[in-house]
This record gives C-alpha cells, structure tokens and sequence, in this order.
C-alpha cells in the first residue's frame, strides 16, 4: 500500500505537469508580434487551445496557427489580397481573404465582429496607401502619377 509520502509526491508531480500544461496553452494565445494582430476567440471552433491570429502589416497579412511543438504561417503580400470577405454568425464572424495568385484563401474563423470590420478597414487601407491613393505608398512616395486600371 503507497504511503502518504508518496501520494504527497504524485501530487505535486502532477501539479507541476499541470501548471507546464497551462503555460504552454497561455504563452502559445499571446499575440505572436507586435502591431495589429486580431486573436480569434478561445470559445469558437479549432481555437480552443491554441487561438489562430492574424497580423496586417502595410505590406502583407499573416496568418499564424500556433501548435503544440511547432507553428503554422501563411503570408500574403498586400499587393496579392483581391478581395476579404465576413460571414457573421451570431457569436463570431469568420473572414476569408482571397488572393489574386491563385492560391488558397486565407480562412479566418471565430473573430469577434468588431475586429473582423477592422481587419477588412485596415487592408483597405493598406492597399489604398500601396496602390497610390492619396500620392504615397507604405515604401515612400510614388514615383510618377498612378496609373489608370
């Protein structure tokens, strides 16, 4: 029959595993860079542990999918976004980023509403500022006039 002693150790053994357990799942839900990066929520589907997030930067869109022992990340240069499309449900919104490459779309799912408006707000406006809008580029000034499409 175990001692006491021993069912002492188990315990904090199994503590220990627990509170490793917990840091992982928190440290992998941290914003994995600094600027406008949009988490999904923990309460939706396939982000329960591991939340999936989205960082726009003036020139790209990333989308990384943390895992247990590696990552996942998928980038799309601004100049490639064709098109971003929000499907809101009751709880969450799901964004789709489409590309103009060919390659598959950028499917974001489990957002809160207001973050899937501002995803779509800012890569407009990314691409606005890329494609000459208003005379200036996210590298500097454009060189010449823009040209029509």
């Amino acid at each position: 029959m175990p001692s006491e002693q021993t069912w002492v150790w188990a315990a904090v053994a199994g503590g220990g595993i627990l509170a490793v357990l917990i840091a992982i799942i928190w440290s992998k839900g941290r914003p994995f860079a600094t600027g406008d990066v949009f988490r999904a929520s923990r309460l939706s589907s396939g982000n329960h542990l591991f939340p999936t997030q989205v960082l726009i930067t003036p020139t790209s869109v990333v989308q990384h999918k943390p895992r247990w022992i590696a990552r996942e990340e998928e980038t799309i240069h601004m100049a490639h976004v064709a098109s971003v499309k929000i499907d809101t449900t009751f709880l969450f919104s799901d964004v789709v980023i489409e590309t103009s490459g060919g390659s598959d779309p950028i499917l974001c799912h489990g957002h809160r509403k207001a973050d899937a408006v501002a995803m779509r707000d800012l890569i407009e406006r990314y691409q606005t500022d890329h494609y000459g809008g208003g005379g200036k580029s996210a590298a500097g000034p454009v060189a010449g006039p823009p040209t029509s499409r």
